[in-house]
């Protein structure tokens, strides 16, 4: 009786939890859009969480490519912020560049090419080195996330109304989010589905006014305030907090780019202490290490 009680405590345990182990893999797990919401929604006893821009971009795994993602989440449960972008024959693939070159064994423009000129190719990682790994599109990431982890897309060359659309087709409210620039982006959004959830350009108190009078819910919106540490990012956090809206942090343009391990290390401990809840970075990996 008692080895049944401690298997139904230690069941109850895994699966009410959001993040638990799935085949090796710290994984994110969402019922519903609800819980969604319910996840990024602020609390003071929250705990950081980690975004991988652009999926992350370790030695060996390239960036924006599935087999990076699930390289992460080997060591830590995680998000992906990824560039959806259209082939010449509008398929929705994941490419942060409109050029080929830095990133793949092609050459020039990716809309110049049609998918099946696409699937020819194989990605590079964050050194320039060939790997056997070919670009994914947009549909095969959610499948692929779906149970995993919360897909964030930001806003490249796709059609607002072909991203409203992918998201309804594959049933994907629960774990893909999009990046909105501005209330208007995001109005769309919500009149298309008031279950949207958004990762807003919110750097001004003035900044989030807009999104107040498009009636866009706190509870379905984290705020991106900013690259670094600054004085004014204390007023955005106690505004925002106050609203129950988490505050993310990119260390991709800045503090990535320390040299040594150590010193960014240094720099991720410093963001969360200044009050950030989320902190976005090309090394999620690393983040995890030192924040955790």
């Amino acid at each position: 009786m008692n080895r049944l009680f401690f298997i139904i405590i230690f069941m109850w345990i895994c699966f009410s939890n959001p993040s638990f182990a799935q085949d090796g893999l710290n994984t994110i797990s969402l019922a519903n859009a609800n819980g969604l919401h319910a996840f990024f929604k602020y609390s003071p006893q929250g705990k950081p969480i980690i975004s991988g821009h652009r999926g992350g971009t370790e030695k060996g795994f390239p960036e924006n490519s599935i087999e990076a993602f699930e390289n992460t989440l080997k060591y830590t449960p995680a998000f992906y912020e990824i560039d959806p972008r259209l082939t010449k024959d509008s398929v929705i693939v994941l490419m942060h560049d409109a050029t080929l070159d830095r990133t793949t064994t092609g050459k020039g423009k990716l809309s110049d090419y049609t998918y099946d000129e696409i699937k020819q190719l194989y990605l590079k990682d964050v050194n320039g080195n060939i790997t056997s790994y070919r670009i994914p599109t947009l549909a095969e990431a959610i499948e692929w996330a779906r149970g995993k982890t919360i897909l964030n897309l930001d806003k490249k060359d796709v059609p607002m109304e072909m991203t409203a659309a992918i998201i309804k087709e594959h049933d994907a409210l629960s774990f893909v989010m999009v990046t909105v620039h501005n209330a208007d982006h995001a109005k769309f959004y919500y009149k298309k589905n008031s279950n949207q959830m958004f990762s807003a350009f919110v750097k001004t108190p003035d900044a989030l006014k807009p999104y107040e009078a498009a009636g866009i819910p706190y509870n379905q919106m984290i705020a991106y305030i900013g690259p670094d540490i600054k004085p004014d990012n204390q007023q955005m956090y106690s505004l925002l907090h106050a609203k129950g809206i988490r505050c993310m942090i990119s260390s991709a343009p800045t503090y990535d780019k320390l040299p040594t391990k150590e010193e960014r290390a240094t720099a991720y401990r410093a963001i969360i202490k200044d009050g950030a809840d989320i902190l976005e970075s090309d090394l999620p990996i690393e983040v995890a290490e030192a924040i955790n």
